[in-house]
């Protein structure tokens, strides 16, 4: 290849150290030194442009020092950790919990449960999770080597927003959209399918609101040969179709839920032939044809333990990307349904908080439609419609409440996790809730500064974030809010068309069922 003609000398430029010579190629590469150029700004672009027309590298800051410090937008935005720095231990926050979270109980005798009482759902690995009370539990090699599809996921520094609320608060966001699925769900389901895969399971029975946990699953269950059958609560089935798709090129069963499948199904369908579902009585479905089948095992995408020790992978990427940001959060906002992407943001730092570090304010959003943690009553309860699950003492809304159908189906859930209830009842976190409308005015506020369209169920983490910035505006404090963008909206575009034209309202569930729910909680005399 012929040599790149020799160009001219650089005019009057300053004089700069010698370099040892790194590297050669068949084109001449010019290397400079970062300098601050004023008087020979023109003759240093004709330069460039000369360069540029032969392929040449020129590198240089055509922007002057003191100009980048008045531009915000020059500074870092998305922070990356590499691959090597992924945790390799996921986050037990039971470890340094100042009391225990109370036992769950067996169903039928309201005795603490032992591991056997479990084996017919759950293979004994994620059984010892669900129990263990050891700080740091490794992820198993070929766990990590799937996570690294998408792991680390960025840390973004929401700049653009910042300045369109024109607040001085500093707004980070973990965004979870990136992988396969689209969500945080893929989190736990790739290690609940190993654990299965180990332990020699055919088939895995699940239960889905909006559809990210199922098209996790679905996905997950491909990469490990395991057979999934997802029942989805009916009114997402129907609002979202292309999330029933997603399961299902991943190979997974979708059947909308209450279904004629099984005898729970069946008996609510009886009662109301036109149920919209809940997920509730999806999760009595799965875990019927999980304890009916031996080579059937169930799995939850949120509420238990070992869920949301898996989601801290979350939180620990965020410390790490922070340390790189220079900052630490004084505010945690994520959103909460059974509670396991917000404990996947926020029990690493309450973690850190426990064992005398910094503390923050941790804030968990809700939907005002099923607000378990904000009207919820902390007691024992059952998991599932059916009252086939053990019983967690829990926030909860009564497993006979079935909220209404908003866009958020992922947060249809009468009861919080109980981890997530017992940070509640000891002052380490608070919670608010909000309309439906509100959240998906947050959402587009956030998209069009942003770029990103979040799902509706992100978009309640979204709308406290943007709360808490509006506040420091009034107050004229700056401080760090990092929340959790759990998802991506591109499945929802149906919830956001409605919006636009109109014709999204506010849900709203009747006081008299909510009431009827609470009284029908178990007795535990």
């Amino acid at each position: 290849m012929p040599r790149a003609p020799r160009l001219p000398a650089l005019p009057a430029l300053p004089a700069l150290p010698a370099r040892p010579r790194t590297s050669s190629f068949a084109t001449s590469t010019f290397q400079l030194e970062r300098v601050t150029l004023r008087a020979n700004s023109a003759e240093i672009r004709r330069y460039a442009d000369r360069c540029a027309k032969q392929d040449l590298l020129l590198s240089f800051d055509p922007v002057h020092e003191d100009e980048k410090e008045s531009n915000p937008m020059s500074d870092t935005v998305k922070f990356v950790l590499d691959e090597e720095r992924m945790p390799k231990a996921w986050y037990n926050i039971a470890a340094d919990l100042p009391q225990p979270t109370p036992p769950p109980l067996h169903p039928g005798t309201h005795q603490p449960l032992g591991p056997a009482d479990l084996e017919p759902l759950f293979p004994m690995a994620l059984i010892e999770q669900e129990v263990s009370t050891e700080r740091w539990i490794e992820i198993p090699r070929p766990v990590r080597d799937i996570y690294r599809q998408w792991r680390p996921s960025p840390l973004f520094r929401a700049r653009r927003l910042e300045q369109a609320l024109g607040t001085p608060a500093r707004i980070y966001y973990k965004y979870e959209g990136v992988s396969p699925a689209g969500s945080h769900k893929p989190n736990t389901a790739v290690p609940q399918a190993f654990y299965n895969k180990e332990a020699g399971i055919k088939r895995l029975a699940t239960e889905t609101g909006a559809g990210q946990w199922g098209s996790s699953l679905a996905f997950a269950g491909a990469l490990f040969g395991i057979q999934v059958t997802v029942f989805q609560v009916r009114v997402s089935y129907d609002q979202k179709p292309y999330r029933r798709a997603l399961m299902e090129a991943y190979g997974a069963k979708c059947i909308a839920s209450p279904s004629t499948t099984t005898e729970s199904g069946r008996a609510i369908l009886e009662q109301n032939p036109n149920h919209t579902g809940s997920l509730g009585i999806a999760i009595s479905e799965a875990v019927e044809v999980a304890a009916k089948d031996p080579a059937t095992k169930y799995a939850l995408g949120s509420v238990l333990n070992h869920v949301l020790l898996h989601q801290t992978i979350v939180g620990q990427e965020a410390m790490l990307q922070l340390e790189q940001a220079g900052d630490y959060p004084d505010v945690i906002v994520g959103c909460t349904g059974g509670g396991s992407n917000f404990g996947g943001i926020a029990f690493p730092f309450i973690g850190e908080q426990l064992r005398g570090k910094k503390k923050v304010r941790v804030v968990a959003v809700e939907p005002a439609a099923c607000p378990s943690l904000t009207r919820g009553k902390y007691a024992y309860d059952f998991g599932d419609t059916a009252h086939l699950s053990p019983l967690v003492k829990m926030h909860t809304l009564g497993s006979t409440f079935t909220p209404p159908g908003f866009h958020a189906g992922g947060l249809r859930y009468h009861g919080m996790a109980p981890l997530v209830s017992h940070l509640k009842e000891l002052g380490l976190i608070e919670a608010v809730a909000y309309p439906q409308t509100t959240v998906f005015e947050a959402g587009l506020t956030f998209a069009r500064a942003e770029g990103i369209l979040p799902a509706p169920e992100a978009n309640h983490a979204v709308k406290g974030a943007i709360d808490e910035a509006l506040r420091c505006k009034e107050e004229g404090t700056s401080k760090v809010i990092l929340f959790n963008l759990c998802g991506h909206g591109h499945f929802d575009m149906a919830a956001y068309s409605e919006f636009a034209a109109g014709r999204l309202n506010d849900a709203s569930y009747a006081e008299g069922e909510l009431a009827m729910a609470l009284a029908g909680l178990p007795s535990m005399a």
